[in-house]
């Protein structure tokens, strides 16, 4: 694949290359929305770009998809659509591109703005959302932790993506706060429980898919169909209170130490753009069902890492892990998810499961890379932590880079606040 050259300056290692062309939405000035993407440092007013003509000789109206407060309207015209604006942009921002000097002159004195100038909101309206256990250390980790770890993975792990569904309403943009939880845990060696802030607080490094297609109740999606109906990825911290957690999940799972704040990257990335990052996935042994077979590259190379950033602006880099580890596929979740004829709907979220690699420094969250509480990180400003600290801000990060060229996420970002009173 040849890098292509851009004609908007994109610093070097961005996440932002003519390769990428993620989309977003930002209010572009006080109460006004538009649908962006992002070259560089510079953030592209699709709308903009719309009212000047650079799509009109395509067959899809783009006329009422970019003023909105979402991108769910644009997602639903299809992947056919969605490649066409992406080739435009890649045509008229090129180094060479061949373009009106009165249409160049209006595109970058309107369309384009820095990135500072803009407010990135929540990209899409999630109108469901289901988070999956595919990561086989992960589910290897934890069941050490809290079970024999002889037999740390449950009879039914190997044959089936295992999930559970959230709550869509608690799911924010990168730049929310979020206040530590309230709720019900059990102190060691205690029998009654004790009613207070979580003390157990945790991030988890997921990524999440966005369906890009709708279907009706009964439907299923096939395995080898299943990118069809997914327009693109965004990082996903999907926190967790792990004490709150411990004493709630038995006998139907997650509730309270989940449901109170999920973080996502603004920046939605397409199947497209990631395609020469393609990778093959763990071996899956046993033998999967027929319904969950998949062929190919089904995973992708994507690097990732969590930083902690103290009170005092400190950064520390805890875990570094890769999108490649996940042993359950995209495909295979969603073909599973849809298997009993449960119905989709664009903007549905779907995210990973932590993240975690095979070594210590590749766990994606602190329950592991702590060994619950048993191994506490030190920080540059030589505090400990076992959790996560009141007014602690979590980044996460994600990019692919392969023969110079690099497709990235941005960050997603989000600080801890004390609970309400």
């Amino acid at each position: 694949m040849t890098k292509l050259q851009s004609g908007i300056e994109i610093p070097e290692n961005s996440d932002f290359t003519l390769e990428n062309l993620p989309f977003g939405v930002a209010e572009v000035i006080p109460g006004k929305f538009a649908a962006v993407t992002r070259i560089g440092n510079q953030v592209i007013d699709l709308e903009i770009l719309e009212k000047l003509g650079i799509f009109s000789d395509s067959a899809f109206d783009f006329n009422s998809v970019f003023n909105k407060q979402v991108l769910n309207d644009f997602i639903n015209l299809g992947k056919q659509a969605h490649k066409v604006v992406r080739k435009r942009l890649q045509e008229i921002f090129a180094r060479d591109a061949q373009v009106d000097k009165k249409l160049f002159a209006a595109i970058h004195s309107a369309a384009i703005k820095p990135f500072t100038e803009v407010r990135m909101v929540m990209p899409v309206h999630v109108t469901d959302y289901t988070d999956f256990y595919s990561s086989i250390e992960h589910a290897t980790n934890v069941g050490m932790m809290f079970r024999d770890p002889k037999n740390a993975i449950l009879p039914n792990w190997r044959h089936l993506p295992v999930g559970y569904h959230g709550r869509a309403s608690s799911i924010v943009v990168s730049g929310t706060n979020i206040h530590r939880p309230l709720g019900q845990t059990l102190p060691a060696g205690a029998e009654i429980p004790v009613f207070g802030p979580s003390k157990m607080l945790d991030f988890e490094l997921e990524m999440a898919f966005v369906v890009g297609k709708s279907t009706g109740l009964g439907d299923r999606v096939k395995a080898e169909n299943a990118e069809d109906y997914i327009f693109g990825f965004l990082l996903f911290n999907d926190l967790s209170a792990r004490d709150i957690q411990s004493w709630e999940y038995v006998p139907l799972g997650p509730f309270l130490s989940k449901n109170f704040g999920s973080v996502v990257s603004p920046w939605i990335v397409t199947l497209e753009a990631l395609e020469p990052f393609r990778t093959e996935g763990p071996v899956q042994d046993p033998e999967v069902l027929p319904y969950l077979k998949t062929e190919g590259k089904r995973n992708f190379d994507i690097n990732l890492e969590v930083a902690i950033k103290t009170s005092n602006n400190d950064e520390n880099v805890v875990c570094r892990s890769n999108f490649r580890h996940m042993y359950w596929n995209i495909c295979q979740q969603l073909a599973h998810h849809t298997i009993n004829g449960c119905n989709i709907n664009t903007g549905d979220l779907y995210a990973s499961g932590t993240i975690s690699g095979p070594d210590p420094g590749s766990y994606g969250s602190m329950l592991e890379l702590t060994w619950r509480g048993t191994k506490p990180i030190t920080l540059k400003d030589g505090t400990e932590r076992k959790f996560i600290n009141d007014l602690d801000t979590l980044s996460m990060r994600g990019f692919s880079e392969k023969d110079g060229i690099r497709v990235g996420f941005g960050e997603c970002i989000t600080q801890i606040l004390p609970a309400k009173p």
